[in-house]
């Protein structure tokens, strides 16, 4: 893994990580995707480092995180939470307080630490 220690060789070392990637999966030689390894892990630890992604503050942003990382539609969401998806919209825009089973669905479906829930309920 290279540390990667400036926006250069960040955008480098992108551009050579989209450039094997468009090769796709079958068509790369086992060298290139040892070198895919390393240019991620290089790439993610320069990013932790210069491009931190800041913890969320309230539940709202928290189930807006998690919705994000599962790649989740709002309305997948409710669904996924057995809200109806007016409910789960006026609580993530802060229009409505979460309540109990809002709170339960998102530790149970979403694994957020229920001190975290508790905080900032």
């Amino acid at each position: 893994m290279k540390n990667l220690k400036t926006e250069k060789e960040y955008q480098a070392a992108l551009n050579e990580l989209d450039t094997l990637m468009k090769k796709g999966e079958d068509n790369i030689t086992e060298s290139e995707a040892t070198k895919i390894e390393a240019l991620a892990l290089s790439i993610q630890s320069y990013e932790e480092s210069y491009y931190p992604f800041p913890m969320p503050k309230t539940i709202s942003e928290m189930v807006e995180l998690k919705r994000f990382q599962l790649k989740l539609t709002q309305a997948a969401l409710a669904d996924m939470l057995g809200l109806g998806k007016p409910k789960l919209s006026q609580i993530l825009s802060g229009k409505r307080d979460p309540d109990v089973p809002f709170l339960k669905a998102v530790y149970k479906k979403l694994g957020i630490d229920p001190g975290f829930l508790l905080d900032n309920a």
